[in-house]
């Protein structure tokens, strides 16, 4: 069996940040818009009046301060609250294979490689932009890529799913270097009028080069020690959009279908499966929480991160031993943990011991234990 790397990855950062003085000034005019509009039912204890939202609010409740987007206006827009993408004509590259082609370019170039010498692509992120042709198939071919494609969905721990599946590949010979792109536009399946989430997410796409050891050329190597998934179903996190929703006849004005979910149960489930799970892997490679020098946690809530850590290797919890990157890019579904190890990586030293973990929908947990070379 090889011995399996990761020697680059990229990211693509949209062009346009929000605010969250920017967010709840536009959220809570569309309140106040809606507010007025079932005013009568409202007043009759029929309706529900919507309640401002604040950034004393959002801070507190997730450590988000900014997000970056894709598309700006149309978010920000009280009598929209979603994206304005132009639609593309089928000869035209689309928004999601766009962003991964740019992600992917970068971490080809970290990780030394020529497009063409990929035998794999992996599209890995909470939600595909279309049902077919994959996703990974357009990246393919926008790359230059070898080889096949294909796409997968494990929501927030998309990436190191599919991390585990590239690693298998190369270390079976059924490739020699896999790219896995995780592009999350999650603008576009955030529901921007719901007051209990519509901060959370922002836009990003990430790259990874997985590859044989042996043939890698990167100056910078992470030895793949092992990786290790688990899922549990809960329906606390959920995304209810989809091609059969045309078929139901429901009301129009009611909330759409995409990302809904349950904060505080999803808190008290994963925090604890999280903290196990890593463990448990740490453990069947000889190794003790303690000894790790650095976690790349998925970004969904700082709290969270927090008690994961706590938990793991007890007293307090510092961005050294776990850096948070979610106040400026917010959660990016599979590519938060990704971004954190991206930008967070350049000062560990040979030998040093890091974990690259994810949890989130499913409930899903995926870890990938690396050592820099």
């Amino acid at each position: 069996m090889k011995d399996v790397v990761i020697s680059g990855t990229g990211l693509y950062r949209p062009p346009h940040v929000i605010t969250n003085a920017e967010l709840v000034a536009s959220y809570n005019a569309y309140a106040d818009l809606q507010n007025e509009k079932h005013a009568a039912a409202i007043a009759a204890g029929e309706r529900q009046a919507l309640v401002h939202s604040s950034v004393e609010f959002i801070e507190k409740a997730s450590g988000i301060k900014q997000r970056y987007v894709i598309e700006k206006d149309g978010v920000l827009d009280p009598t929209r609250m979603k994206p304005r993408f132009a639609p593309r004509p089928d000869e035209q590259i689309s928004l999601m294979a766009e962003i991964a082609r740019d992600a992917a370019a970068k971490a080809l170039v970290a990780a030394n490689v020529e497009a063409g010498e990929i035998d794999a692509v992996y599209c890995a992120a909470a939600n595909m932009q279309r049902a077919y042709p994959a996703m990974a198939c357009e990246i393919q071919a926008a790359v230059g890529a070898g080889g096949f494609g294909f796409d997968m969905n494990v929501a927030c721990s998309s990436a190191t799913f599919a991390i585990e599946q590239a690693v298998n590949a190369v270390r079976t010979g059924c490739a020699q270097r896999v790219l896995i792109v995780n592009p999350e536009i999650t603008s576009a399946h955030l529901e921007w009028r719901d007051r209990d989430c519509h901060f959370i997410f922002g836009d990003v796409c990430t790259a990874i080069i997985v590859e044989a050891a042996d043939t890698a050329r990167s100056a910078e190597r992470w030895q793949v020690l092992g990786t290790k998934l688990a899922t549990q179903y809960s329906n606390n996190i959920r995304n209810n959009a989809g091609f059969m929703n045309r078929c139901e006849d429901t009301d129009p004005d009611a909330r759409d279908k995409t990302f809904m979910q349950e904060g505080r149960k999803v808190f008290k489930d994963v925090v604890p499966m999280a903290a196990a799970h890593i463990e448990k892997h740490l453990a069947t490679l000889g190794f003790k929480p303690q000894q790790v020098r650095r976690f790349w946690l998925h970004q969904a809530n700082l709290g969270m991160n927090q008690l994961v850590i706590k938990r793991l290797v007890g007293g307090e919890v510092g961005d050294d031993l776990a850096p948070i990157i979610l106040s400026e890019y917010a959660n990016t579904a599979s590519a938060g943990s990704i971004i954190a190890f991206h930008h967070h990586r350049a000062d560990l030293v040979s030998g040093d011991l890091g974990v690259i973990c994810s949890f989130g929908a499913g409930y899903s947990v995926g870890s990938v234990v690396v050592r820099k070379q």
